[in-house]
Protein backbone atom coordinates (compact mmCIF):
# COMPACT_ATOMS: atom_id res chain seq x y z
CA UNK A 1 0.00 0.00 0.00
CA UNK A 2 1.27 3.20 -0.89
CA UNK A 3 0.67 6.33 1.11
CA UNK A 4 -0.96 9.00 -1.70
CA UNK A 5 0.60 12.56 -1.64
CA UNK A 6 -3.15 13.86 -1.15
CA UNK A 7 -2.68 11.91 2.75
CA UNK A 8 0.31 13.79 3.43
CA UNK A 9 -1.06 16.74 2.29
CA UNK A 10 -4.23 16.31 4.72
CA UNK A 11 -1.77 15.37 7.57
CA UNK A 12 0.40 18.10 7.27
CA UNK A 13 -1.91 20.82 6.27
CA UNK A 14 -1.68 22.72 9.47
CA UNK A 15 2.04 22.13 9.87
CA UNK A 16 3.98 25.41 10.87
CA UNK A 17 7.23 23.87 12.34
CA UNK A 18 9.01 20.57 14.11
CA UNK A 19 6.55 20.83 17.38
CA UNK A 20 3.64 20.31 15.23
CA UNK A 21 5.16 16.90 14.05
CA UNK A 22 7.12 16.25 17.16
CA UNK A 23 5.11 18.26 20.17
CA UNK A 24 3.58 16.44 22.74
CA UNK A 25 0.33 16.71 20.56
CA UNK A 26 2.13 16.39 17.27
CA UNK A 27 1.19 14.40 14.21
CA UNK A 28 3.95 11.63 15.09
CA UNK A 29 2.01 10.85 18.36
CA UNK A 30 -1.41 11.26 16.77
CA UNK A 31 -0.69 9.22 14.01
CA UNK A 32 0.61 6.08 16.10
CA UNK A 33 -2.30 6.08 18.01
CA UNK A 34 -4.02 6.52 15.35
CA UNK A 35 -2.27 3.39 13.88
CA UNK A 36 -2.15 1.59 16.75
CA UNK A 37 -5.83 1.36 17.74
CA UNK A 38 -6.96 0.46 13.89
CA UNK A 39 -4.37 -2.33 13.77
CA UNK A 40 -5.94 -3.61 17.26
CA UNK A 41 -9.28 -3.34 15.44
CA UNK A 42 -8.35 -5.00 12.35
CA UNK A 43 -7.02 -7.67 15.23
CA UNK A 44 -9.64 -8.17 16.53
CA UNK A 45 -11.87 -8.55 13.31
CA UNK A 46 -9.58 -10.97 11.93
CA UNK A 47 -9.55 -13.15 15.32
CA UNK A 48 -13.72 -13.30 15.65
CA UNK A 49 -14.71 -13.19 12.10
CA UNK A 50 -16.73 -10.15 10.87
CA UNK A 51 -16.62 -6.46 11.27
CA UNK A 52 -18.25 -4.91 14.85
CA UNK A 53 -21.95 -3.95 13.78
CA UNK A 54 -21.99 -6.40 11.14
CA UNK A 55 -25.64 -7.85 10.33
CA UNK A 56 -26.41 -11.25 9.34
CA UNK A 57 -25.36 -14.69 11.37
CA UNK A 58 -22.01 -14.93 12.70
CA UNK A 59 -19.88 -18.05 13.11
CA UNK A 60 -19.30 -17.67 16.41
CA UNK A 61 -20.86 -16.98 19.78
CA UNK A 62 -17.76 -14.21 20.55
CA UNK A 63 -18.26 -10.68 20.07
CA UNK A 64 -16.78 -7.21 20.50
CA UNK A 65 -17.69 -5.85 23.85
CA UNK A 66 -16.75 -2.24 24.82
CA UNK A 67 -12.74 -1.07 24.82
CA UNK A 68 -10.65 -0.07 27.91
CA UNK A 69 -7.44 2.51 28.36
CA UNK A 70 -4.20 1.65 28.40
CA UNK A 71 -1.47 4.27 28.65
CA UNK A 72 1.81 3.35 26.73
CA UNK A 73 4.79 4.87 28.03
CA UNK A 74 6.91 6.00 24.68
CA UNK A 75 10.27 7.95 23.22
CA UNK A 76 7.17 10.58 22.43
CA UNK A 77 6.08 10.82 26.05
CA UNK A 78 3.14 8.86 28.02
CA UNK A 79 0.12 7.44 25.64
CA UNK A 80 -3.39 6.67 26.25
CA UNK A 81 -4.79 4.00 24.08
CA UNK A 82 -8.50 2.49 23.32
CA UNK A 83 -8.10 -1.73 23.41
CA UNK A 84 -10.80 -3.42 22.17
CA UNK A 85 -12.16 -5.94 23.99
CA UNK A 86 -14.11 -9.35 23.46
CA UNK A 87 -16.78 -10.97 25.15
CA UNK A 88 -14.99 -14.55 25.86
CA UNK A 89 -11.77 -12.21 26.64
CA UNK A 90 -9.76 -14.26 24.16
CA UNK A 91 -8.56 -11.51 22.69
CA UNK A 92 -4.67 -10.32 22.79
CA UNK A 93 -3.36 -7.84 20.53
CA UNK A 94 -0.41 -8.15 18.63
CA UNK A 95 0.84 -4.89 17.90
CA UNK A 96 0.79 -4.41 21.89
CA UNK A 97 0.54 -7.63 23.85
CA UNK A 98 -1.23 -7.48 27.05
CA UNK A 99 0.37 -6.34 30.18
CA UNK A 100 2.88 -4.49 27.71
CA UNK A 101 3.20 -0.80 28.72
CA UNK A 102 6.43 0.20 26.60
CA UNK A 103 6.11 1.15 22.98
CA UNK A 104 9.10 2.53 20.89
CA UNK A 105 8.15 4.58 18.16
CA UNK A 106 9.99 4.59 14.87
CA UNK A 107 10.54 8.25 14.73
CA UNK A 108 12.74 10.34 16.76
CA UNK A 109 12.87 13.95 17.33
CA UNK A 110 15.94 15.76 16.35
CA UNK A 111 18.44 17.13 18.97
Amino acid sequence: MAITKEIIDELLKDYKGPDDFYGPEGLVKQLSKALIERAMQSELTEQIGYEKNELGEKTTDNRHNGKSMKTLRTDQGTMEIEVLRDRNGDFEPQIIPKHKKKYIMLIFPQN
